[in-house]
Order: C-alpha cells, then structure tokens, then sequence
C-alpha cells in the first residue's frame, strides 16, 4: 500500500517539525507548510490525501485556508487544530467540510487515529466511485446485451425475407439495363434518364445487401483460425487492398513500423477485416489532400496498430458513442453505423482492445492494442495445422 500522505500546516516550527517526525517515523509521507498561502501552493503543485491544518495563523487562517482546499481539492480530508478555548472553530470547519477537529496539545495517537479514520474515508469514496461506474459499465453492457439478442432475432428473418425480393430486384434491373443498351432503344427518348434511375435502384439494391450482411456479422458465431502474424506485413497487404480507393479521393495513406515489431499470434481474417473498416473510414475522413497514417509499435503485452487520419475529427458529444450500433456521422445513405460496432467486437474476441483518441479539427487516431496471444479455453488439439489454432469468435 502506498503511505499516507499528508500536510502539516502550523506557523509554529517547533511544533511541525516534532509531529512530522513522529508521522514520518509511523510509515507517513509527511511535508509541511508554515501558513496557509504555502498550503495552497504546495497542494496545487503535489496533491496530498490529508491536511492536518492549523486554524490560528497569520495572514489566511485555517477557515479560510480550509474553504480553498474543498474549492480546489474536493478529494482531501481536513483535519482542524484548535487551541482549547477555540472548540467553536474546529465545529465551524466541520460545517465547512473538515473531517475532524482537534484541540492543541494533541497526543499523537489521537492524531493517528483521525488520520486513518480520514484516509478510510477516503478509500471509500474511491471504493463508491468505482462501484458507480462499474454499475454503469454494467447497464450499458446489458442494454447493448438486449440490442444484440434482439439483432440475432431479428437479423436471420429480415436476411431471409429482403434478400429474396432484393434479388429478383437487381435482376430485373440488369435485364431492363442491357435492353436499354440494345441497338434498336439508343434513340430512345429520356433514355438517360432511365438509365440514371435503373442505376439509383441498383446502388440502393446494394446498400440494402451491406446493411443485412452487416446485421448477420454483428450476431453469427463463426470460428476464427489463429496463426501467428507479422503486424507490418498484415498492414501493407491491407493498405494494398484499399489504396485504389484511397487515391481516387486525393488521400495518401503511410506505414510507419518499428523493426521490433513482434509477431503476434491472431486472426489475420479478421483482424485484416478490421484494418480495411478503420481504413476505409479514415481516408473518408480525411478528405482530398488529406493523409491517413497506420503506425506499428511493439508493447510488453504484444502490439500497438494505430491508424490516424487528418480530418476534422469527431466531436466530443460523439466520442462516447461511435461504437455503439446504428451509430453514424456519415450523412444518410453513406453508413450503416455498424462497422465500428462490428470492429470492436472482433478485436476483443481476439483478446485485444480499441480505443479512440480525437481532438476536433484536428484528427482521429483508432488505436488496436493487441495480446502476443489470445486467451484461448478449450484450445483444440493443433497436431493436425501445426502453426495454427481454431478458436471461437463472434464476428
């Protein structure tokens, strides 16, 4: 456990220096300040978890001292010294939010008991806090729980019941094209003009396709084979596979990796299948004239993926919600807000985490961190794909 830490603020030197001893000598991280504009600005450059605080003093006295400490370091116990005609004091900083108060001369063990009865105090709070936010981790993980069975319901019919239709649509399409293009209809009147709503038909069409196979990725199970990749090697491939895109926008994409890069063992399908989404989204992004970096770095626990983009970035109302589903800033018809969903799914099924960094005007910067090697239960015997395992992923 790390030692108390505490701040002794008296205008009598002998005083503090006798009681910092003592606290030093109990296993306390003891400093001291003779008043208290020194208290202030100790605090302000090393918080401490307990101010043991003197209330008669020139200049600032202990009151005083004490509503600046609760203003700016709401976090700190106080406790009061008084002299015993001065009892009225102590009960005044306790109104203003002192833990305790004590009456000159004190007895150590006394002083002792206070402080660990503060510092409790404060582990408690702490204790609440985490206690309240893990309840509200919980909530959100269980309302996002409900979304994904009410999806897995949902995603098997409405496949089956729009892919069907869907597909006697795009057919009858493409056959009322290729007779548009018949040599007997190019004098056709409006001929253009069917042409262009044959294509919007299409291009919906195939939205509506990406929609449901996105639906059904976000719920199936499927098995995901592990071998072990070289994260350099894996990047550049998928650069390969999205730069076309990439330069058609005026977006130019870099790979900067470390040569200590260490190879991971993973899922390079999908693994890869998140690098395309988080790229594809970056140099959307980014915009003509703009530039998408993919870095690789090594950690203690495995690797480090970040791909950064110089957009506009995301604003911080939406931070807390890019990977939730159907979220999306595109405009209408440009995203199903499923991709980072998806793609945060995958990455901690693989052991890994994603976390977003963004300042507005300035950029977006996805960071992957990934394990040397998933944790695996059940692993399945590898003798007959040496090299490679299966384990089970949901996409």
């Amino acid at each position: 456990m790390e030692p108390i830490r505490i701040l002794l603020v008296d205008d009598e030197e002998d005083f503090r220096q006798t009681v910092a001893k003592r606290l030093a000598k109990r296993g306390m991280h003891v400093r001291q300040a003779s008043n208290g504009e020194n208290c202030l600005s100790m605090l302000e450059k090393e918080p401490v978890d307990i101010v043991v605080l003197d209330v008669k003093m020139p200049g600032m006295d202990g009151i005083e001292a004490l509503r600046h400490i609760k203003e700016r370091h709401p976090r700190t116990q106080v406790i009061m010294l008084t002299g015993h005609a001065c009892a009225q004091d102590g009960v005044e900083g306790i109104k203003r939010g002192a833990f305790d108060y004590l009456s000159k001369p004190i007895e150590l063990e006394h002083l002792l008991t206070k402080i660990n009865q503060a510092y409790d105090k404060i582990i408690r709070e702490e204790e609440k806090e985490r206690e309240a936010a893990f309840r509200a981790s919980m909530e959100q993980q269980m309302i996002a729980t409900e979304r994904l069975a009410s999806l897995g319901t949902l995603a098997a019919g409405v496949a089956h019941e729009i892919n069907n239709p869907l597909a006697i649509i795009k057919e009858s399409a493409g056959w009322i094209l290729s007779i548009l293009h018949k040599d007997e209809l190019k004098d056709m009147p409006r001929r253009s003009d069917l042409e262009l709503g044959l294509s919007k038909i299409q291009k919906g069409v195939e939205r509506i396709r990406r929609i449901t196979l996105q639906l059904l990725e976000s719920v199936k199970q499927t098995d995901s084979l592990v071998s072990e990749v070289n994260p350099e090697e894996l990047a550049r491939e998928t650069v390969d596979l999205v730069c076309k895109d990439a330069s058609a926008k005026d977006v130019r994409i870099m790979i900067d990796s470390r040569p200590d890069v260490k190879r991971i063992w993973t899922d390079p399908y999908k693994l890869r299948q998140v690098l395309i989404n988080l790229l594809t989204n970056a140099v959307y992004a980014a915009g003509p004239g703009g530039t998408v970096a993919v870095m690789i770095r090594p950690t203690n626990e495995g690797a480090l993926i970040t791909v950064q983009d110089t957009g506009q970035g995301i604003p911080r109302e939406n931070l807390a919600r890019i990977f939730e589903p159907f979220f999306s800033t595109k405009p209408p018809g440009e995203g199903t807000g499923l991709g980072l969903f998806v793609t945060r799914g995958i990455i901690e099924k693989l052991g890994g985490a994603i976390n977003v960094k963004s300042e507005f005007g300035k950029g977006s910067a996805f960071e992957i961190r990934l394990p040397l090697h998933p944790e695996m239960e059940d692993m399945p015997d590898a003798s007959d794909n040496p090299g490679a395992w299966l384990v089970n992923v949901e996409g």
